[in-house]
């Protein structure tokens, strides 16, 4: 099995020291460029307690493109319909140069009542209102004229075809996904089902394989919760009490059924832990992992601490990607070595 391998970041801590916490975030960069992953991703919120603290990723990626060396940098995702599409293309092709283009950019709709309201958009029309802004921002990173007569952005963007990516939570927007031409972003976990998560995801992921008619090959993105370590016991240490209260959350708003213990909630969000062995023999049984060209790992809705955080990395990158056939890239030669 080939395929790259990322990881996501949703930018938390306990403590809420904001500085600590983006510290932290963009060390767990240096260390997964060290270790060669090869994208590393964030996620976009607004609402403090949303399921991350990352209000703005561009100056977040950019920080991270000044201390790493070769992995890409990414969002998963960027809410669309609350940005200003060509403000955001800026932004991107900015973080583009700096990086030495290395940004893969992942937007989506998102879907909270509250941002939309803090950013005076209808959470109603957040379908149309992505279409509209896409269209818009792939202008902008075609360099055509976009907004006025004459007008183009700078710095000039480089080619994007085959790097925006779109988060979807269904067969019919990941049709739509692929009529964009957008590359799939596929979520940790399908929400509102009793199925296992990999049973309601792989058929969306076939929709668009199937829908796909642009002569590119197309990108499939697959997001799941891995969090390795020592054994299972040290493991649940780390995890199951963030886990199991993030499922009571998406269970008061009709997400989950409510009353889950600690195990169910694990299962609810599709979470591979344990000791590396383990988790390899799960993930040889997922079913989207096997039409995924990305494999992108995260730890949310838990939130470990840094060393233990460092730690899974290192598993993951040493331990449970090259056993499902994972090679790291070769590091970046050197000039005048």
């Amino acid at each position: 099995m080939s395929f790259r391998l990322g990881f996501l970041s949703h930018v938390q801590g306990r403590d809420h020291d904001a500085a600590r916490t983006y510290r932290n975030a963009q060390e767990l960069f240096v260390v997964a460029d060290e270790l060669g992953f090869d994208i590393g991703w964030v996620a976009q919120h607004h609402v403090a307690g949303g399921g991350g603290g990352l209000p703005s990723p561009w100056p977040f990626l950019a920080h991270a493109a000044a201390t790493t060396k070769r992995i890409r940098l990414g969002t998963a995702i960027t809410i669309l319909p609350l940005e200003d599409p060509i403000r955001l293309a800026e932004d991107v092709s900015v973080v583009d140069t700096l990086s030495g283009g290395r940004v893969e950019l992942g937007i989506g709709s998102g879907g909270s009542e509250a941002e939309y309201a803090a950013f005076g958009r209808d959470i109603e029309r957040r379908r149309e209102l992505t279409t509209q802004n896409l269209a818009v921002l792939r202008a902008a990173l075609a360099n055509e004229e976009v907004g006025a007569s004459g007008f183009t952005i700078q710095p000039p963007a480089a080619d994007f075809t085959d790097r925006i990516w779109q988060g979807v939570f269904s067969g019919a927007g990941a049709e739509y996904a692929a009529a964009a031409g957008s590359n799939l972003l596929i979520n940790r976990a399908a929400y509102g089902y009793e199925e296992p998560t990999d049973e309601v995801q792989r058929p969306w992921v076939d929709a668009y394989l199937a829908a796909w008619d642009t002569p590119r090959t197309p990108r499939v993105g697959l997001s799941r919760f891995v969090f390795p370590a020592k054994d299972k016991r040290t493991a649940l240490e780390q995890i199951g009490d963030d886990v199991h209260r993030a499922a009571v959350r998406f269970g008061e708003r009709g997400g989950f059924r409510a009353g889950l213990g600690v195990e169910e909630a694990l299962r609810r969000f599709h979470s591979f832990y344990g000791h590396p062995e383990e988790i390899v023999a799960e993930l040889r049984q997922e079913r989207v992992l096997p039409v995924a060209t990305d494999l992108i790992t995260q730890f949310n809705p838990a939130i470990p601490d840094q060393d233990a955080a460092i730690r899974a990395l290192e598993l993951i990158a040493t331990e449970v990607a090259p056993a499902l056939g994972w090679k790291p890239a070769a590091a970046p030669e050197l000039e005048g070595v």
